[in-house]
């Protein structure tokens, strides 16, 4: 790390360093050249299924979007705070089964008779402890984040199966019917509840000190500490938030679904394409929320429009793989080229 970084300016709109010509040249390129890919992907959708651009189907990728939308923004935190490297840094592998677990919790609440202020305490409370647990493994017991979130991952699996017997809980409440209905163009509340829990997460993590303290520690963890960061409270809390995303999705799950469902696992391979694919509509191949919430919708168009052609999930999920393996490869070899 250089002497001459300037850390001043992590108050300001720019989370990252200046870089030279050329990085800010090869990012246009890969950012450019992906946008023009995924726009020539949705009107291969479009063109071979008119259904595609339809209100209803619209309507119908936005809803399913939320759940998703809200996971990856809580990867985004993590990955802005523990960095690219998502071995060693940044990485929450329990996101996924975190929502299944709060969706589970809240359904059998619901189930049982206790009411929806009651449920959604308890199934954030879930959300926020697997957070904490992600939280001290990681800081506390220095477990390599990786390891550390596939362990808490597998823990959480198996305790959903022992609440759910691997059975559907159904749910209905005031509350999930809300969350569940369509506003007079058949737009759902669940895109409006996306777009403002990404407004507000956009506006913590970007526009305040504690979010560019956040690029900072994932940028230059060495320089972070040398100038005073909580540096330890930083990936805690930032693991912490991932997991209260987690119960939020919960929630936002059993009313998509009206209620619990077994397979909550499916989305991790989601959850991690989108976090990670959002560093293409970032101006430096960086995580930002704005950038995942376009990813968000962008993976829930590409999902159903595979979907619609009746191509087959394991092709999505190799699509997807592919996805990340770009994503990874370009901001890895940006990096190196901009050290």
């Amino acid at each position: 790390m250089s002497a001459d970084v300037d850390y001043s300016t992590l108050g300001t709109a720019d989370p990252v360093a200046p870089v030279t010509s050329s990085g800010n040249l090869a990012a246009s390129a890969v950012r450019s050249g992906s946008i023009l890919a995924f726009l020539l992907i949705l009107t291969v959708f479009a063109v071979s299924t008119p259904y595609f651009l339809s209100l209803g189907n619209i309507a119908n990728v936005l809803g399913q979007s939320a759940v998703l939308g809200v996971l990856a923004i809580g990867l985004t935190v993590v990955l802005i705070a523990g960095g690219p490297n998502v071995v060693t840094g940044g990485i929450d592998l329990s996101l996924a089964a975190n929502m299944g677990l709060s969706a589970a919790v809240f359904a059998s609440l619901s189930r049982d008779g206790y009411g929806d202020a009651a449920a959604s305490v308890a199934a954030l409370a879930t959300g926020l402890v697997i957070g904490l647990v992600n939280a001290a493994a990681v800081v506390l017991a220095r477990i390599v984040p990786l390891l550390a979130t596939l362990a808490v991952m597998n823990v959480v699996a198996g305790l959903e199966l022992v609440l759910t017997q691997n059975t559907v809980i159904p749910a209905s409440s005031d509350l999930l019917g809300f969350l569940s209905s369509y506003d007079g163009f058949g737009i759902p509340v669940l895109a409006y509840l996306l777009v403002a829990f990404s407004l507000l997460a956009t506006l913590a993590v970007q526009k305040t000190a504690i979010g560019q303290w956040l690029y900072a520690l994932g940028d230059f963890p060495e320089a972070a500490r040398a100038v005073g960061l909580p540096v330890r409270r930083l990936l805690a809390g930032a693991f912490i938030a991932s997991g209260l995303c987690g119960g939020v999705a919960g929630i936002l799950s059993a009313a998509y679904l009206s209620g619990s469902t077994t397979g909550s696992a499916e989305m991790l391979l989601p959850v991690v394409v989108t976090a990670l694919l959002g560093s293409v509509f970032s101006r430096r191949l960086v995580p930002t929320v704005p950038g995942t919430l376009l990813s968000a919708l962008f993976v829930g168009l590409l999902i159903n429009g595979f979907q619609l052609l009746n191509i087959s999930s394991t092709l999505v999920s190799g699509v997807q793989g592919l996805l990340i393996l770009f994503v990874v490869s370009a901001t890895t070899l940006l990096r190196r080229k901009e050290r």
